[in-house]
């Protein structure tokens, strides 16, 4: 996944924060999900504590001007309660031609280390059991959603109705269906903007499923949780500001802006 260029919006600090600490982890597993993006699985040296929605800010040696080393935040893409142990905890990454933070961990072997940071950020689960969430992602912005569904404390705070709107460019690029359809059923929603012919789900974007069921969204009782590429953000609070969504209902997560003239940003 893409480095986090923002932090939250319209989420309370929790009221106690786990001080980061520093870690080696070393890659124990590894998984292909698509062409270009891949899961690592990690054991860290030192077990911590995290928020389901909370990111690593990995050292990324000698990739900065001058030589310097450079920082680059990844989301945890597991739960505290998917972990076969106390130390083992996975990210979910998109390699970016060119990047340094995403070239580098590709380059990771099994059993070599990586340095972090860890526990950062304040885009967690929050919502009280008297509303409802449609958690909006795309690309590998679905990494902190999945975190957050299978935690517990997700589970233990369930809202009144969940539904998560996942957006890619075609099947080649969806990602964990497998684990989300049997726990969300048709409440995980696949949008493709680029669908082949035969595609059965939504064609579109996220922000055209939005608009289309507009009249099914409890607006004013709904908190929305949004990760991702920051246009598509930007896009759907403008929807959410067309219906009047308090602000302090809308969490998001920014992982990153392309520029203008830009096709992709160097992660």
């Amino acid at each position: 996944m893409q480095e986090i260029l923002a932090r939250s919006v319209g989420m309370e600090s929790p009221k106690e924060k786990v001080k980061p600490i520093i870690v080696d982890a070393k890659l124990v597993g590894r998984k292909q999900l698509t062409s270009d993006v891949f899961e690592m699985h990690l054991e860290s040296s030192a077990p911590f504590l995290f928020a389901p929605g909370q990111f690593i800010s990995v050292l990324i040696p000698g990739a900065g001007p001058g030589g310097r080393d450079l920082r680059r935040a990844y989301s945890i893409a597991s739960s505290p309660e998917m972990m076969p142990s106390k130390n083992i905890f996975e990210l979910c990454i998109k390699l970016v031609e060119g990047g340094p933070g995403t070239n580098y961990l590709n380059n990771i072997k099994i059993g070599e280390t990586i340095k972090g940071h860890v526990p950062f950020g304040d885009f967690v689960y929050k919502t009280k059991s008297d509303k409802h969430v449609i958690m909006i992602a795309t690309g590998t912005g679905i990494a902190p959603f999945r975190s957050m569904i299978f935690s517990k404390v997700f589970a233990d705070n369930k809202p009144l109705s969940t539904k998560l709107l996942f957006g890619a460019r075609d099947t080649n690029d969806l990602l964990y269906a497998d684990e989300l359809v049997p726990v969300l059923s048709a409440d995980f929603v696949e949008t493709l903007s680029r669908p082949s012919a035969n595609w059965p789900g939504f064609k579109g974007r996220v922000t055209d499923w939005l608009r289309e069921n507009s009249p099914t969204i409890d607006w004013k009782h709904t908190e929305f949780y949004l990760c991702g590429n920051g246009a598509m953000i930007d896009e759907v609070k403008q929807i959410l500001a067309t219906h009047e969504v308090d602000k302090s209902s809308i969490h998001q997560e920014i992982y990153y802006k392309v520029k203008p003239g830009e096709t992709h940003t160097s992660q």
